[in-house]
Formats: C-alpha cells, structure tokens, sequence
C-alpha cells in the first residue's frame, strides 16, 4: 500500500478511496461511500467492470463522476459487452483496460469493492 499523498494545493494529507464496481447491485451504497469519503476530504477513484458497467445507463450513477475529486473510469471490454456506447457518456468518464484498474489498487490507500 502506498502512502497517503500530499495535496499542494492546500498543504494536507489526502487519503485515496479506491472502489471498484463489477456488479449493478449496490449502487445506493456506492453513491453514500463516495459522498461520505469526499466529506472527509479524501478523493475518490472508481472502477467499473463487468456488470458494474450496467450501471452507466443510470444518471444518479454517471453524476457521480462530476464530483470534485472524483475519478471514474470503466472498462472498455465490459462496456462492449454490453453494447455501452462510450461515445454517449459525459467526458469526465474515461474509458480504459485493465490497466486502470491495477493503478487504482497501487495508488489508493484502500480498496472496496462492490
């Protein structure tokens, strides 16, 4: 696990929050982990694969992503096999393989998935 990371541009100590979503189960529980992290001044990194991509169809999911200090990325195979159209999604979404996914759990300070 690596160390919380320094934030310059206010002088603190930020902790990141990785969570990676492969199911469209919990969203309700997602939507309230991101909120309270943000609260506590911690940034957020999410992961969408696998049927966790189901949820980019559901606006209360994609305004996460608009969040200060939120980032969300998603699988691109999983977003194929659904026939999502990453074309459609608001441009703060960012599309990636697996790659994203294994950087999330290197810089994050915990993960939880969902």
């Amino acid at each position: 696990m690596v160390p919380s990371i320094i934030d310059l541009r206010i002088g603190v100590e930020v902790m990141i929050l990785g969570i990676l979503v492969n199911s469209d189960r919990h969203l309700e529980q997602l939507r309230g982990l991101t909120k309270a992290a943000l609260q506590k001044g911690h940034d957020v990194e999410i992961f969408v694969m696998d049927d966790g991509a189901k949820l980019l169809t559901r606006d209360s999911f994609l305004n996460l992503a608009s969040l200060p200090n939120v980032s969300l990325s998603v699988c691109d195979h999983s977003t194929a096999q659904y026939g999502i159209d990453i074309h459609s999604l608001p441009d703060v979404i960012r599309e990636w393989g697996q790659y994203n996914n294994a950087k999330m759990n290197h810089d994050a300070d915990r993960v939880i998935v969902l």
